[in-house]
């Protein structure tokens, strides 16, 4: 079970990263510029943010593994449209296709790994190899892509993907077993609707925020979300079948593990982002030393992450998560005292301490909302994380990225990433405090749910 799910997210994760490394070169061979194919990077995030809760409330209701089959089904048509793409719209279209594969695949797979592995412990431990193979498959794709590309071009990488998944769907449709579906119960559409609506404005005006506060798309933007968020309370307040239960929003299981999800992904993601520019226009590293230097950071997140699945088995989800979290705000800080002169080992060790806080608290994160919910709400609460995390990623880029050029004048070029990285650690130690704000729970102990009350008799057994 846990290695057919894993071999699915590998065959369509291994990609991720070649964007990245091949952006220039994919941007000459489409005739297109580099700020254009971005849409191709940061189009499939806001798909993600958009896309999840009505996903995941689908493998609620009709099954996830149903669900996880269409993910690897729409994840190969992505890789064979975007290996043809003859223009920039294409090559964008299809990758707005791969963010709704990639929220299939995650919101599906925690839901089955969750179902079979259903204690503290199991889905602790369960969740770090996901990580593992979440952070790892990029790490694959950039050191066999880079060759690749160079060798044979950018095409071949989505060529070579295509029978992977095929391999891929072939397996996981003989060995994933279906979830319990929930037969009659209504889906909230119009909900789902208006979160999305109201998610994705807010995603867009946060991403097109560098053309100003008060331009018109952003203001377009940030109209819709105005609108969009009180209509979608008042919907759920009625709905049958809410696919998001307003009462999550009281469970401080939940909303404590999402804020620090959201803190998390803010600082993970904006370092992500900042750290080569810094490198290369700060501390002025070549493009290849920058290459190798960033390695680090997800090479000590899959390693990290399994281990971490153990050592959460000991000393608790919320020691963990607060753990990883710490290791973030001390890498944030590393890169503060960093400039040109430093040691490269200072480098090294801030981005593997950066992999290591991510490898530490993400499995305990995910765990620990998984445990918050009923069995037939995993696929929504997985979503939930997930929405949680991309407004983190989205906003953590753009919110670190404005501060670097907006301080570039006044501190130089090596003090504006300064202030960048200050800002992300200060986000870092919400995720500190909001990990230590969860209720604790002794290793061994059975999960407890923030209002018993709201489940039924059989959800109250299963959840022990």
């Amino acid at each position: 079970m846990l290695v057919s799910v894993l071999i699915g997210l590998l065959s369509t994760n291994i990609t991720f990263t070649i964007f990245n490394v091949a952006l220039v070169d994919i941007a000459g061979g489409l005739h297109t510029t580099a700020t254009t194919l971005t849409w191709a990077i940061t189009g499939p995030l806001l798909v993600v943010g958009v896309s999840a809760p009505m996903l995941g409330r689908l493998g609620d209701v009709r099954g996830h593994r149903r669900l996880y089959l269409t993910g690897l089904v729409g994840s190969l048509v992505c890789a064979a449209v975007t290996a043809v793409a003859w223009n920039a719209g294409s090559l964008i279209a299809a990758r707005l296709l791969s963010g709704l594969g990639s929220a299939s695949l995650t919101a599906s797979s925690w839901a089955l790994l969750f179902r079979v592995y259903d204690q503290p412990g199991e889905r602790t431990k369960v969740m770090g190899w996901w990580s593992l193979v979440g952070a790892g498959g990029p790490v694959i794709g950039v050191a066999i892509g880079g060759p690749v590309v160079q060798a044979l071009g950018w095409r071949w990488i989505f060529v070579a993907q295509a029978p992977l998944i095929v391999l891929a769907l072939l397996w996981c449709r003989r060995t994933l077993p279906e979830t319990p579906r929930a037969v009659g119960e209504p889906i909230d559409v119009r909900g789902a609707a208006l979160l999305a609506a109201g998610v994705g404005a807010s995603l867009l005006a946060i991403n097109r925020s560098s053309q100003g506060w008060l331009s018109p798309l952003v203001l377009a933007a940030l109209g819709i979300a105005v609108v969009a968020f009180p209509a979608f309370v008042a919907v759920e307040r009625r709905a049958a079948a809410p696919v998001l239960p307003l009462e999550w929003l009281t469970r401080r299981q939940i909303t404590m593990p999402c804020l620090a999800s959201f803190a998390m992904s803010f600082g993970y993601m904006g370092g992500f982002f900042i750290t080569p520019l810094f490198l290369e226009q700060g501390l002025r590293y070549s493009i290849g030393a920058t290459g190798f230097f960033q390695i680090a950071r997800p090479l000590v997140f899959a390693v990290a992450a399994p281990m971490a699945g153990y050592l959460a088995g000991r000393v608790g989800e919320r020691v963990s998560a607060a753990s990883g979290a710490a290791c973030l705000v001390l890498s944030m800080l590393a890169f503060v005292v960093t400039a040109p002169g430093s040691s490269a080992v200072l480098i090294v060790a801030a981005l593997g301490v950066s992999g290591l806080a991510q490898g530490l608290a993400q499995p305990s994160i995910s765990a620990l909302i998984a445990g918050a919910v009923e069995p037939g709400r995993l696929g929504s609460a997985s979503a939930t994380m997930q929405v949680a995390s991309q407004v983190g990623v989205v906003t953590g880029i753009q919110v670190m990225e404005t501060i670097q050029v907006s301080r570039l004048h006044v501190a130089g070029t090596v003090g504006s990433y300064h202030a960048a990285y200050l800002v992300g650690a200060a986000v870092s130690m919400v995720a500190v405090a909001t990990a230590l704000a969860i209720h604790a729970r002794r290793p061994g102990q059975p999960w407890r749910l923030g209002r018993a009350s709201t489940l039924g008799p059989e959800a109250a057994v299963e959840l022990g």
